[in-house]
């Protein structure tokens, strides 16, 4: 009897979010547009930047220096003339424009110290910040690779990308943003539908009937656990292997089995930040409080190497934590069960934790309503 009135229980939310649009446009959006918006337009990298050649010295180095602005950060180089330049900048046609003086070539031979002018539209003020970056890198590179054109070298250092070759910033991007919307989705639906119940006036209804609060709390979980499944599921098939075409390197069965304990633990949180509040306007106040630092310190914006050592051993005790480490292991570098198991442990912990502690506070906030 426990059992059918949890699934029917269940199955009256999913009928109830089946019937409000703007909850299933939102879920839509989120694992569509947000994915692929994330993964495709992301203003802090270069991606074809608009980058222009003053060519005073005319010499193999100075044509070899315009040459290594290659594609996909840059634009192929336009030579431009020196007195158009300004005009240029100010049009906005060119982000970044190099200026390589007369005897450029000369003085690097002759071990002098020459310098270069890189005109910059700081306008676009973080591709000007990190373009710049790449652009001194890039000359002293082939500054170097020059002047020991004819020395013997004794050690060359050989780099080789794993897991992402062409270091494309967008497969980081895109599974980042499917993790993140699986977290923030969990917890809004899950309290949306218990804040639903009680504007509406239908939680004294269920405390008429002969039911438990373990019944009401368990039938939301399992029913917003299985929508966030499958939508974040399709997400993964059709956006991001799909319309992106990045490979995911392990097995989306065992991501999916890992994403089925992080939102056993989600969804208990979002049960607990609704039992505090009164109205939805409350419950996104909590929401602010608790996603932000989740999504910030868990290890998907910076790595937990680089956090002071007491966040990271009080973020160890979040769920998302060990999801986006679990993650990223599976759908980057392909870790199997031998790699991830202390992830899943430690999930399954968390989340009978949070249950436990939400279904504590759940019975607590029925009583106080009956």
């Amino acid at each position: 009897m426990q059992m059918k009135n949890i699934l029917h229980l269940g199955l009256k939310e999913l009928r109830a979010i089946a019937r409000d649009p703007i909850l299933l446009l939102i879920i839509v959006m989120a694992f569509t547009l947000s994915v692929y918006t994330a993964a495709s337009a992301m203003p802090e990298t270069l991606h074809n930047t608009p980058i222009g050649v003053i060519d005073d010295d005319r010499s193999q180095l100075s044509s070899r220096i315009a040459q290594v602005f290659d594609e996909p950060y840059f634009m192929p180089p336009e030579a431009v003339d020196s007195h158009q330049a300004d005009r240029l900048m100010d049009e906005g046609r060119y982000t970044f424009i190099v200026h390589i003086p007369s005897g450029f070539q000369r003085d690097v031979l002759a071990g002098n110290q020459p310098a270069l002018q890189v005109l910059v539209d700081a306008t676009r003020m973080s591709q000007a910040f990190t373009g710049n970056g790449y652009i001194q890198a890039m000359i002293q590179q082939e500054l170097q690779d020059f002047a020991q054109a004819d020395a013997q070298v004794p050690v060359q250092l050989s780099m080789r990308s794993r897991f992402n070759p062409e270091l494309n910033g967008s497969w980081f991007s895109a599974i980042n943003e499917v993790i993140s919307q699986i977290t923030m989705l969990s917890i809004i639906l899950t309290g949306a539908a218990l804040l639903r119940e009680r504007e509406h006036g239908t939680v004294e209804h269920l405390l008429v009937m002969p039911i438990t609060p373990f019944e009401i709390m368990a039938a939301k979980v399992w029913s917003m656990a299985l929508i966030v499944l499958v939508a974040a599921s399709l997400s993964l098939l059709v956006v991001v292997e799909g319309a992106l075409q990045i490979p995911l390197a392990g097995s989306v069965s065992w991501f999916i089995i890992a994403m089925a304990f992080h939102l056993f633990a989600t969804t208990s949180l979002g049960i607990f930040l609704a039992s505090f509040a009164r109205t939805m306007p409350q419950f996104g106040l909590l929401l602010i409080l608790v996603i932000l630092p989740m999504q910030i310190l868990s290890g998907g914006m910076t790595p937990r190497e680089s956090m002071p050592q007491v966040i990271s051993w009080i973020m160890s005790a979040a769920p998302t934590t060990h999801f986006i480490e679990l993650g990223q292991a599976i759908l980057f570098r392909g870790a199997g069960f031998a790699h991830i198991w202390p992830q899943l442990v430690a999930l399954i912990v968390i989340g009978l934790a949070f249950f436990m502690i939400a279904l504590a506070r759940f019975r607590k906030a029925l009583a106080s309503m009956a």
